[in-house]
């Protein structure tokens, strides 16, 4: 299949960042030509009239296995969130549950132009959340999560043993891992120290450096979490991970609020990658994470929308916006310029998972993932002698997405989505809500 756009304002991320008129061409999966007139046959061309051709957002931290649960865990702070909430719903997930979760949040994606996610499912049931993303299109870093330390505070039906919480999530990984034409990789994806062993820890550091493997966990979210981990390692966060070996660029960290800075130096010198979600951050009471600071040093730092019932949507315009506005009143207005912050979304996300050779930039050879964002609206007119980054951070929002496209396949056009049945999505999840609350006893 060749699409060919015509007529495009081309926000290229390329290293000159240069943004370019003229039309893109996809042949396949990959992009094979952009800038100017291109006169080239195609299968289907689609007019842009002038409006931004992007990179496809990347969100680096997301739980599709909450999507279902949107709405449920509010005004709590992130303890009592998991303990009295998202660990019961979470464990009363059932297959059909599972999928209906994943394929909600990956619709929800698709219509806000989000192409790729790193994705923390729950502990059962995992591969149902993979079929979804398989069947949608969805490019995606996921994992089963793991919770080995069966603490009082976690449900007997999120509980697992060591070695079957390592054994599944080595099955997977042998199982799905590069499936979708590569779209799918699995990574493994233990929860929080809180709620992980000392061995599963270390297993999990060896395994994914045997299979080069990403490990995705949260770390230094919340102050009551972190003094949970000092009680019971003897130290903080970051240095407990550092010293079972997990620290590296094939580790991703959800947060990173509450650094000291021993913590910082060790997340630069193993250029650990950060994973900032601020919606998440601010909406939990959780805190401002030091993002200038830290990629002012050299960081690696991404975002993402975390859960949806710890943000309620899973936006990356939101998030860009939030992420550029929180740390304007404590270090300045040009702190988190536009420009910077939509690389996070983009660049930033590519390179935490490694794919910054194919991902992350509208350029020759790389993968055709991009979304279309009209300017249409009232509110980004009047759209000339405005920068083109300011547009898409303080301006734009999800719902002036009007195509997204991933490894070449269009999963949304005029607001429609192509590859998820959206009528029997919404029957089928509201019976599988009421299925899971019941089986809970949250009804």
């Amino acid at each position: 299949m060749r699409s060919l756009f015509k007529n495009a304002t081309i926000v290229t991320m390329n290293p000159e960042r240069e943004v370019i008129q003229g039309d893109l061409l996809v042949d396949g999966s990959q992009i094979v030509a952009l800038g100017g007139v291109i006169d080239q046959p195609a299968d289907q061309v689609i007019e842009l009239n002038g409006d931004l051709l992007i990179p496809g957002l990347i969100q680096t931290h997301i739980h599709l296995c909450q999507t279902l649960f949107r709405g449920q865990a509010d005004d709590l702070e992130l303890l009592d969130w998991l303990k009295l909430k998202v660990w019961p719903l979470e464990g009363g997930h059932d297959p059909d549950s599972l999928y209906d979760s994943a394929l909600l949040g990956i619709g929800e994606l698709f219509l806000g132009g989000t192409t790729t996610i790193v994705d923390m499912e729950t502990v059962h049931h995992t591969e149902h959340a993979f079929e979804a993303i398989l069947e949608s299109g969805l490019r995606a870093l996921s994992g089963k999560v793991m919770m080995d330390d069966c603490n009082k505070d976690i449900p007997a039906f999120l509980r697992e043993s060591t070695d079957a919480s390592v054994q599944e999530s080595v099955d997977l990984y042998e199982k799905y891992h590069g499936k979708g034409n590569g779209r799918l990789e699995v990574a493994f994806t233990p929860r929080f120290v809180v709620s992980c062993t000392d061995t599963l820890l270390r297993e999990v550091s060896r395994i994914a450096r045997e299979k080069n493997a990403f490990v995705h966990t949260h770390a230094s979210e919340n102050l009551g979490e972190i003094q949970i981990v000092e009680n019971t390692r003897g130290m903080r966060n970051i240095t407990y991970l550092d010293k079972v070996g997990l620290t590296g660029p094939k580790l991703i960290l959800a947060h990173c609020i509450w650094l000291d800075d021993a913590e910082k130096d060790i997340l630069i010198q193993t250029k650990t990658r950060i994973s900032h979600c601020p919606t998440s951050n601010l909406k939990l009471a959780s805190g401002i994470a030091p993002i200038p600071e830290m990629m002012r040093r050299g960081a690696e730092v991404s975002i993402g929308a975390d859960g949806a019932p710890c943000n309620n949507n899973l936006d990356a315009f939101r998030e860009m916006r939030h992420a550029a506005l929180i740390q304007k009143p404590l270090h300045g207005p040009t702190a988190m310029p536009a420009k910077s912050v939509f690389e996070l979304a983009t660049l930033g996300g590519a390179r935490a998972i490694g794919h910054e050779h194919d991902l992350g930039s509208l350029e020759v050879g790389k993968k055709a993932d991009l979304a279309v964002v009209s300017l249409q609206g009232l509110h980004t007119w009047p759209k000339e002698h405005v920068d083109v980054y300011s547009q898409l951070v303080y301006q734009a929002t999800a719902s002036d997405v009007r195509l997204t496209m991933v490894d070449g396949q269009i999963v949304m056009k005029d607001r429609q989505l192509l590859t998820i049945d959206v009528p029997r999505l919404k029957v089928s999840s509201t019976k599988s809500l009421n299925r899971v609350m019941g089986r809970v006893g949250l009804l």
